[in-house]
């Protein structure tokens, strides 16, 4: 009897000890859980306040005069001023060197640098005020006399193109360089003045 009794009793201090072992096992892994919970939340709202947003550019200004001359863009001056915007709060944006192209059918007309390397605080707007100079089109080929056409007509479409290298200053740490390449299509009149519907247009990005 005493040994059915010392059986028996350890039996049921196994299932107890059993018991408690899969009630902490189970109180452990919810609060693992938890934890990793709230530690997910935290992270996110953390990305969500500080992930970089793209900067915002818009062409305010572009000049080509004399593009209606029959040398057409040989040798000449284009000036443009864009508006760059770091919508950011809380990460300023380090440029590298600027430089900007012109086109004119997918060809390349001019191009030149823009801009030395600069840092833009947050919520900063930088006007980007740049001069480059045309290269030659072929005299009487086919590109010149269409150019000569539309000038005479008064509307030129071109594409000014802005390129630089770029990271994000998030506060005490810096991201990754990105290759930024800004697009903005335009059209001028027969005097090379940017018309009314090209003027403020914002202008694409690309990383």
């Amino acid at each position: 009897m005493a040994v059915f009794l010392r059986d028996r009793a350890q039996s049921t201090s196994r299932r107890v000890l059993k018991s408690l072992t899969s009630r902490f096992v189970k109180c452990l892994c919810s609060v693992v859980l938890l934890l990793l919970l709230v530690a997910g939340v935290i992270l996110f709202v953390l990305w969500l306040s500080l992930r970089p947003h793209r900067p915002r550019f818009h062409l305010a200004a572009f000049s080509a005069p004399g593009v209606a001359e029959p040398a057409g863009l040989a040798d000449l001056a284009f000036s443009f001023n864009v508006t760059d915007r770091n919508p950011n709060q809380k990460i300023g944006i380090y440029y590298g060197a600027m430089s900007g192209s012109v086109y004119y059918q997918d060809r390349q007309v001019a191009s030149g640098p823009v801009m030395l390397p600069f840092y833009q605080p947050p919520k900063n707007t930088t006007v980007i005020a740049g001069k480059i100079v045309g290269t030659t089109i072929p005299s009487g080929s086919a590109m010149a006399a269409q150019l000569v056409g539309e000038a005479a007509a008064g509307r030129v479409e071109l594409r000014l193109e802005l390129s630089s290298i770029v990271r994000f200053k998030v506060r005490v740490w810096d991201t990754r360089h990105h290759n930024l390449h800004v697009q903005c299509n335009l059209v001028v009149g027969s005097d090379g003045e940017i018309l009314p519907e090209s003027k403020g247009i914002r202008c694409s990005i690309y990383f």
